[in-house]
């Protein structure tokens, strides 16, 4: 399968310009999925330097390029980036690159369960050997963990009628694919706001079952540690929960965006924002592109 039939990379050139690639230096793309980041990546590279590549599906890996010995792939969620650099001897990283949210490639898998523009089983999982599935959240879950969950991944306002109404549903029977969790659940919002309020509930969903805020957290404090004095972080993120614990990081060196101060006052932080300008994708992308709309880039710099 093509890298293009896969996913389209976004803000492509402005996420590899961001980390300011020495030839030589060791690099890591978190998120390869149809790996056209970690394409340009090794355009950029010399032949001494190293790209590591993650992702935690398996159809990724049709998308490695042949005879490439700069790159190494990694089948793994990248919370177990240090891990794994420790696993190849790797003590330090120029740079690393995260795509985060969801490829296109999932949307358009009706298998996957991501999308309710298919009836599909209620899967979403990232790695399809991970235990944990949607319809376990959907149908397991007691209901005030159901309205946390919508709440907290999906800011949905009307989280405990939601949660209501899907324990009532399946105490009738199980919901085990996408349309009768869109059933259970459409009737609750605003006919002109219906498909964007459902879009939030399989968010939420999509994110307790791949615990996406708590990877992307270990991932981001895992990468500061291995960043080189001058290394880059490149993160494209999609949803404003995902941005608020990038943007906190990179101010603060913590997901609370709580700021330390030395004893004269002085701010201590172990990054430095490469622009407070967030990069966002030109017309022609969103044009091309239009998964790309909600895109934003933030690029930081290890002290």
């Amino acid at each position: 399968m093509a890298e293009q039939t896969y996913h389209v990379p976004v803000l492509l050139t402005e996420s590899v310009d961001g980390l300011a690639i020495r030839p030589d230096g060791i690099y890591v793309d978190v998120t390869f999925g149809g790996g056209g980041h970690s394409r340009e990546i090794l355009r950029r590279l010399g032949s001494e330097g190293r790209l590591f590549a993650f992702d935690q599906d398996d159809d990724s890996q049709r998308n490695i390029p042949e005879g490439e010995d700069r790159l190494t792939f990694v089948r793994s969620n990248f919370r177990y980036l240090r891990n794994w650099m420790l696993y190849y001897g790797i003590d330090h990283i120029d740079g690393l690159l995260a795509d985060l949210g969801v490829s296109s490639h999932h949307f358009d898998d009706e298998s996957r369960g991501f999308s309710f523009r298919f009836d599909s089983p209620l899967d979403m999982r990232m790695n399809k050997s991970a235990h944990l599935t949607a319809a376990d959240v959907v149908n397991g879950y007691e209901e005030q963990r159901l309205a946390d969950i919508l709440y907290l991944y999906g800011e949905l306002k009307n989280s405990r009628r939601l949660a209501a109404a899907i324990v009532k549903a399946r105490c009738s029977a199980p919901i085990q694919t996408t349309t009768q969790l869109v059933d259970t659940v459409s009737r609750l919002f605003p006919r002109e706001r219906e498909k964007k309020e459902v879009t939030k509930v399989f968010q939420a969903l999509r994110i307790e079952v791949n615990h996406e805020m708590s990877a992307l957290q270990e991932m981001l404090q895992a990468a500061i540690q291995l960043l080189s004095s001058g290394g880059r972080l490149s993160v494209i993120t999609y949803h404003s929960l995902e941005d608020r614990i990038v943007k906190n990081i990179m101010k603060s060196g913590n997901a609370g965006g709580q700021v330390e101060q030395d004893f004269f006052g002085r701010i201590e932080t172990p990054l430095r924002a490469v622009s407070n300008k967030v990069v966002t994708p030109s017309a022609e992308e969103l044009s091309a592109n239009p998964r790309s709309r909600s895109a934003k880039l933030r690029i930081a710099e290890k002290k």
